[in-house]
């Protein structure tokens, strides 16, 4: 049986901060355990959260740097995160952060420059995990299902509330699918933040608020909810799809528009659960009662809130886990999950 220290590295689109999760993995082949050692989030300051939020409006030179200089910051949150740890560390994976993500056009691109944190760090780093699979024609999106079905197999579907909602389930058939389903996060964080909160701690704003049938209507004609996977969001649709619907409403209150946001997610979530079982939720959106009780509302299944561990680090335990995939040679992309021509090992490696 082999043995594994690797370090997983997430930073949402809601740009809250930079999850490090140190993980054990056990076995071979495409049967692994794993065993968390230590998880550590490194929040974003006003500051950084701010150049975080607008690295698409950059420069294509500043762009650039900006990719350097996250490196540099993923890699000193890595120096500091190891200090007090004994185990060796074999590998780095990073996820990146995500600044743009037109698959149909055929680009992604997340920031955070692996060869800097391989350098710094001394460790070997993958990072660039979307790129290889949107070269395929694939979506490059979500990337976690292989991990959901090898490390969280017990679960009928495995939902991920962050800046996007997205579900990996098993359908009719039997076969594992998943998608994004709508935002979450990166909409409702930009009315908490007119108030001066980072988010909607147990979603007790948008309770307080009423919803707004028209705009609740006209949110669910959007055509992407109808739209048959392989599908996947990013921020420049939120900007061009849902954006102008809700400028309509500039006058309403914080907690109207809160409130309808979380009905309508809560609405989509729950259409795309269906009957499926158990279903297992993590991210920041799991401690949303509010929203978990309109997902609860629209679906027939049993949802399950897990530890704090789970909820706040599954992605970057995947992230972890796809960084093995990657350094073993095996398949890490499913072609079944992205549409692209074909599976694929994807990641690029820096050698430390």
């Amino acid at each position: 049986m082999e043995s594994y220290n690797i370090i997983g590295l997430m930073s949402g689109t809601s740009a809250d901060g930079l999850d490090v999760v140190l993980c054990r993995f056990e076995g071979s082949d495409y049967n692994w355990k794993y065993t968390p050692i230590k998880a550590k989030t490194y929040e974003y300051d006003s500051e950084t959260k701010a150049k975080m939020l607008s690295l698409h409006t950059l420069s294509a030179e500043d762009l650039k740097r900006a990719d350097v200089w996250f490196g540099n910051f993923s890699a000193n949150a890595i120096n500091e995160f190891r200090k007090d740890i004994a185990e060796h560390i074999d590998l780095v994976a990073s996820h990146g952060h995500t600044v743009f993500h037109n698959p149909n056009e055929g680009y992604t691109m997340q920031i955070g420059d692996g060869n800097v944190i391989a350098k710094k760090t001394k460790i070997p780093t993958v990072f660039d995990f979307r790129s290889g699979d949107v070269a395929l024609g694939g979506q490059g999106a979500p990337l976690v299902p292989i991990g959901d079905v090898l490390l969280f197999g017990e679960y009928d579907a495995c939902l991920n509330l962050g800046g996007f909602s997205n579900i990996s389930m098993r359908n009719r058939q039997g076969e594992r699918i998943a998608f994004d389903i709508s935002p979450v996060n990166i909409i409702m964080n930009e009315y908490t933040r007119k108030l001066g909160k980072n988010y909607d701690a147990n979603g007790d704003i948008a309770a307080s608020g009423k919803t707004i049938p028209t705009l609740l209507k006209k949110l669910s004609a959007i055509k992407y909810y109808r739209q048959k996977p392989p599908k996947s969001l990013g921020r420049e649709w939120v900007e061009r799809e849902m954006k102008p619907i809700l400028a309509e409403y500039a006058s309403e209150t914080v907690a109207d528009m809160l409130n309808t946001l979380s009905v309508h997610i809560g609405a989509e979530i729950g259409k795309a659960i269906g009957s499926c079982g158990k279903v297992l939720v993590t991210g920041g959106g799991a401690y949303n009662k509010f929203l978990i009780d309109n997902i609860r509302r629209n679906c027939n299944s049993e949802i399950i809130i897990p530890d704090d561990t789970t909820i706040n680090y599954k992605e970057a335990i995947i992230f972890a886990f796809l960084g093995l995939l990657r350094i073993c040679g095996k398949n890490n992309c499913l072609s079944s999950i992205t549409g692209a021509k074909k599976d694929s090992c994807c990641g690029v490696l820096a050698v430390g």
